[in-house]
C-alpha cells in the first residue's frame, strides 16, 4: 500500500508540474503576443481607423508606456498580494485589453487597450519568471523558464503567422475591385487579429488560479505550514522538508544580523552583499538588448531588403527568422539543466559575436560605395515643408549625376534610398525604397511622421528635445543615401547569418536570461530588484529602438552590427568570467554563494 501511495504522490507531482509549467508557458505565450500583435494588425488599422501618423505610433507605443509603468510597480505588488494573484491579475489585465481594442470606434479606446496590454506585459515579465524560480525544485527551474521563453517565441511566431493569413485574405478580396468590400474586410481583419488572441489569455487566468502560491513568499509571511502544502505539490516529502529547513537557516541568519540599537538590519538592494548578484543581473539584462535582438526582430525585413532580397524574399525571411528562434529555443531549453546557464550564455555570446560581425563585414562591402545625395533630395521639399519622392532608376540617375564618376556609375544598376530627415530636435528615417522596384509606392515625408504629438511621447522619444519648436522647424533632409543593391545571393548569405545569430541567441541568452534575473538576487529583495533590473533592460531597449534608423541610415548597417558585436564582447566576458553556475542548486544554495564570497573580501 505504502509503494501505491508512494507512486500516486510521485505522478501527482509529475502532473502538477507539468500544469504548473503549462501556466508560465501561457504566460510567455501573451508576452510574445503583446509583442508581435501590432505588427500583423497596423496596415488595416491604418487604412480603415482615419487615425493620422502620430496617433497610430502612439497607439503602438502605448504597449512600452504600459509595461514601463507596470515594471516600476511590479516588484511591490507581488510582494503585497502574492505571485499567484499578481499573475492573475495580469492575465486579466490582458483579457479586458482585447475587447477594448477589438470593439473600439476611437482613439481613446485603442489607446487604453493597448495601455492594459502593455500592463500586462510589464506583470508577465517580471511575475513568471519570479514565481517559476521560487517554485520549481533546482532540476526543473531551468526547464520551466526555458518553456517561458520558447512559448513567448512561439507568441511572436504565431502573431507573423496569424498577420500573413490575414494578408494573404486581404490580397483575394482585394483582387474582386470592390472597394467598399474591401475596406470592410480590412476593418474586420485587424479587429479579428486581436479576438484570435483571447483565448490563451483566459486560460492563462484560470490557471494562474489554480496553481498554488510561491512557498518562498508564504514562508516570508509567517505561513509555513501554507509554505509546505504548496511544496509538496510539486516535490516529495523529503526534498521538501531540506527546502524548509534552508529557508528557515536564511531566516535565521538574517533575524541575527541586528544593528547596535538591536533594531534587524533593514533590507535594502544596495547592502553589500546584495550589489554583486545585482549588478551581474542589470548587465546580462542589458547587454541581452545591446546584442540587438529587438531591433533585428522588429527590422529583419528591412534590413533583408538592403541586403539584397526582394520584397517577397525579405518577408519570408522574416517568418523564417522567428521559425529558427522558436525552434532552437527548444534546444536550449533541453540543454539548460544539463549543460548549466553559465556555459550556454557563454557559448550564446560567442556565436553572436562571430554572427554579427559576418553581417557587418557583408553590408559594408556595398555601403563602402554608398553616395549621400541629401543636398539633391533637399531641392525636392515643398514650401509646406514636406517632400514625396518617387525613387525609380531614373530619379537615382538624376541624383547621382552631380557627384562624380564612381557615383554616376552607380546609376546604371539596382539601387536603394533611405532619407534621414529632421523638424527641429526630432529625427526620422523613411522606408527603404529599391529603384527597380515598379510596385513600390513614393516616399512621403511630412511633419506627422517625425514630430511627436504630445509631451508624453516626446519626452521617450527626445527627452531634451524642444517640442514646440519642432512644430513649426523647417524640413531638414540630413542624409539621402543611395546604395547599390547587392545579389541575391549576398542577399540569402546575409539570411543566413542572422539565422545564425537567432540561433545562438535563442540556445543561450533567449532561454538564460530569465533564468540569471530570478536566480541571482536572494529572496528578500528579488521582486523589486527584478523590476529594477528589467527598468534597465527596457531603457537600453528603447534607446537602441530609437537610435537604430538615424544611425543605420547615417553610419550603414556595417556600423550597427559592428557595435552591438562590441556589447557582445562585454556580454562573453561576463557569463565567461563573473557569472556562477547556478544549476542544480536551490535558491538558498546561490544566496549563500554570493554571501560566503562576501565573506572572504
Amino acid at each position: 500500500m505504502t509503494n501505491t501511495n508512494e507512486l500516486n504522490n510521485a505522478a501527482g507531482q509529475t502532473g502538477y508540474n507539468r500544469f504548473l509549467l503549462l501556466v508560465a508557458g501561457l504566460g510567455g505565450l501573451l508576452y510574445g503576443i503583446d509583442v508581435g500583435i501590432i505588427a500583423g494588425a497596423l496596415p488595416y488599422l491604418e487604412a480603415t481607423s482615419g487615425l493620422n501618423a502620430g496617433q497610430l505610433s502612439i497607439i503602438v507605443a502605448a504597449v512600452l508606456l504600459g509595461s514601463v509603468i507596470s515594471t516600476l510597480f511590479a516588484g511591490v505588488l507581488a510582494d503585497w498580494m502574492g505571485r499567484k494573484k499578481l499573475m492573475a491579475l495580469s492575465g486579466i489585465f490582458f483579457v479586458l485589453s482585447i475587447p477594448v481594442i477589438a470593439l473600439a470606434h476611437g482613439y481613446g479606446p485603442l489607446v487604453l487597450g493597448r495601455l492594459l496590454q502593455g500592463m500586462s506585459a510589464g506583470l508577465i515579465g517580471v511575475v513568471v519568471p519570479l514565481y517559476l524560480a521560487e517554485c520549481l525544485g533546482a532540476a526543473d527551474r531551468g526547464k520551466g523558464t526555458g518553456i517561458f521563453q520558447w512559448l513567448l517565441t512561439l507568441g511572436i511566431v504565431a502573431a507573423a503567422v496569424i498577420g500573413m493569413y490575414f494578408s494573404i485574405r486581404v490580397e483575394e478580396v482585394a483582387k474582386l475591385g470592390d472597394a467598399s468590400q474591401l475596406f470592410a474586410f480590412k476593418d474586420t481583419a485587424w479587429r479579428s487579429i486581436f479576438w484570435v488572441s483571447l483565448p490563451p489569455g483566459i486560460l492563462f487566468v484560470i490557471g494562474s488560479l489554480m496553481v498554488a502560491e510561491s512557498p518562498r513568499w508564504l514562508f516570508r509571511r509567517g505561513n509555513k505550514e501554507a509554505a509546505r502544502v504548496a511544496l509538496l505539490r510539486s516535490r516529495t516529502a523529503a526534498q521538501a522538508e531540506i527546502e524548509l529547513q534552508e529557508m528557515a537557516e536564511m531566516a535565521a541568519a538574517e533575524q541575527t544580523k541586528t544593528t547596535t540599537t538591536g533594531a534587524r538590519v533593514k533590507e535594502s538592494l544596495f547592502q553589500r552583499r546584495y550589489v554583486i548578484p545585482f549588478v551581474l543581473a542589470c548587465v546580462i539584462l542589458a547587454c541581452n538588448q545591446a546584442t540587438g535582438i529587438n531591433s533585428i526582430i522588429g527590422y529583419n525585413a528591412t534590413i533583408l531588403l538592403q541586403a539584397g532580397l526582394n520584397d517577397v524574399q525579405a518577408h519570408w525571411g522574416y517568418l523564417l527568422l522567428t521559425t529558427v528562434n522558436f525552434l532552437m529555443t527548444i534546444g536550449g531549453i533541453m540543454l539548460v539543466d544539463r549543460k548549466g546557464r553559465k556555459f550556454l550564455l557563454s557559448l550564446g555570446s560567442a556565436g553572436i559575436i562571430l554572427s554579427l560581425i559576418c553581417v557587418g563585414l557583408l553590408f559594408h562591402q556595398t555601403e563602402k560605395l554608398r553616395v549621400d545625395c541629401g543636398a539633391a533630395v533637399q531641392s525636392l521639399v515643398t514650401p509646406e515643408q514636406t517632400a514625396s519622392v518617387a525613387f525609380n532608376r531614373e530619379l537615382a540617375g538624376k541624383l547621382l549625376a552631380t557627384h562624380g564618376p564612381a557615383a554616376q556609375a552607380l546609376s546604371g544598376q539596382p539601387t536603394t534610398l533611405i532619407a534621414i530627415y529632421s523638424y527641429g530636435d526630432f529625427r526620422a528615417a523613411t522606408k527603404v525604397v529599391r529603384s527597380d522596384d515598379k510596385t513600390a509606392t513614393p516616399i512621403k515625408i511630412d511633419r506627422e511622421s517625425c514630430v511627436p504629438a504630445n509631451q508624453v511621447v516626446a519626452f521617450f522619444s527626445n527627452p531634451f528635445a524642444n517640442l514646440a519648436a519642432a512644430r513649426t522647424a523647417p524640413l531638414k533632409i540630413e542624409n539621402a543615401l543611395i546604395t547599390p543593391v547587392p545579389s541575391t545571393q549576398n542577399g540569402w548569405l546575409t539570411a543566413i547569418c542572422i539565422f545564425i545569430f537567432i540561433a545562438f541567441f535563442a540556445v543561450g541568452p533567449g532561454v538564460c536570461v530569465w533564468l540569471a534575473l530570478s536566480e541571482l538576487m536572494p529572496t528578500r529583495i528579488r521582486s523589486n530588484g527584478m523590476s529594477i533590473a528589467l527598468l534597465i533592460n527596457q531603457a537600453v531597449s528603447t534607446t537602441i529602438a530609437a537610435t537604430f534608423l538615424p544611425t543605420v541610415g547615417k553610419y550603414g548597417y556595417s556600423t550597427m552590427f559592428f557595435a552591438f558585436a562590441g556589447c557582445t564582447v562585454v556580454y562573453f566576458i561576463t557569463a565567461a568570467f563573473f557569472l556562477p553556475e547556478t544549476k542544480g542548486k536551490t535558491l538558498e544554495e546561490i544566496e549563500e554563494h554570493f554571501e560566503n564570497n562576501k565573506n572572504k573580501n
